[in-house]
């Protein structure tokens, strides 16, 4: 009886979670421009999209930003953590409280607020003042993933890879560096995926002539929704779906491969 009642709230929930989005997978296909009807199936919207050029633009500046932000956040995140993870307890967490308060902060403040530090320093709105935000606001995010490899890490080793002629820099990449990859490579991900989301930060810091996919989607929206955004959402869901499945097959690959060592 209870594994029965499980599995319907189970399957209500997932129904609830994707109901929606197989129903705009569905609309992508159908030849009607109206929602009402199901005019027979077609790949006419798939095709227009990639003919319209502002949509084009907008995908190329999304993942343009997302890619750069997720670096740059990436290296400055991870040089943040060396930093922190040398410091004294006392100092280490409040830095870390400090990092948390943007994670916890509602997106229309910081939105507002980066708005309002690029104007006081005169900064021209448009790409640059994009990634600048979303760097800023990804950062945490990579701490929160490269700190814990951090403090798991045995600073021994490192000590030992100094005493046996190695740099500091030498040692950090030959030690240091391969234990804390996955936690860079996690937090990479999770800025890649903060960025490609955001609306309300870009919104606020975006220029005139200057659109991602998100704020790009919300002006065509209030002109009226076109089949054309069915398909690219569409294809946004499923680029999402495929990152995850080849992420988690790395993880699993990886603690097989390790499992196999630890047997051997």
């Amino acid at each position: 009886m209870k594994k029965t009642v499980y599995r319907i709230y189970t399957s209500i929930i997932f129904l609830f979670l994707y109901a929606p989005i197989g129903t705009l997978m569905v609309l992508s296909f159908n030849s009607s421009k109206t929602r009402a009807k199901w005019g027979g199936f077609t790949l006419k919207w798939y095709s227009e999209l990639f003919q319209n050029d502002a949509i084009m633009k907008a995908l190329w500046n999304t993942l343009a930003i997302a890619f750069l932000s997720a670096v740059f956040a990436s290296i400055i995140g991870t040089i943040a953590c060396i930093a922190m993870t040398g410091m004294k307890k006392k100092w280490r967490s409040v830095l870390l409280g400090i990092t948390n308060i943007p994670m916890l902060n509602a997106d229309i403040v910081t939105g507002i607020s980066l708005m309002l530090l690029f104007l006081t320093f005169g900064f021209k709105f448009g790409f640059l003042t994009i990634l600048l935000s979303h760097i800023t606001f990804n950062i945490p995010f990579v701490i929160l993933s490269v700190m814990p490899r951090m403090q798991g890490l045995n600073p021994s080793t490192y000590e030992a890879a100094l005493d046996l002629g190695a740099g500091p820099v030498q040692a950090f990449f030959k030690v240091v560096f391969p234990d804390i990859l996955p936690g860079v490579l996690t937090g990479f991900l999770m800025a890649f995926t903060m960025s490609l989301d955001d609306f309300i930060i870009t919104h606020f810091t975006k220029g005139a002539g200057v659109d991602t996919l998100s704020t790009k989607i919300y002006t065509e929206v209030k002109k009226g929704i076109k089949p054309e955004m069915y398909a690219l959402s569409t294809l946004i869901f499923i680029a999402v779906i495929l990152l995850l499945l080849l992420a988690n097959s790395r993880s699993k690959i990886k603690s097989v491969k390790t499992a196999e060592r630890g047997k051997s």
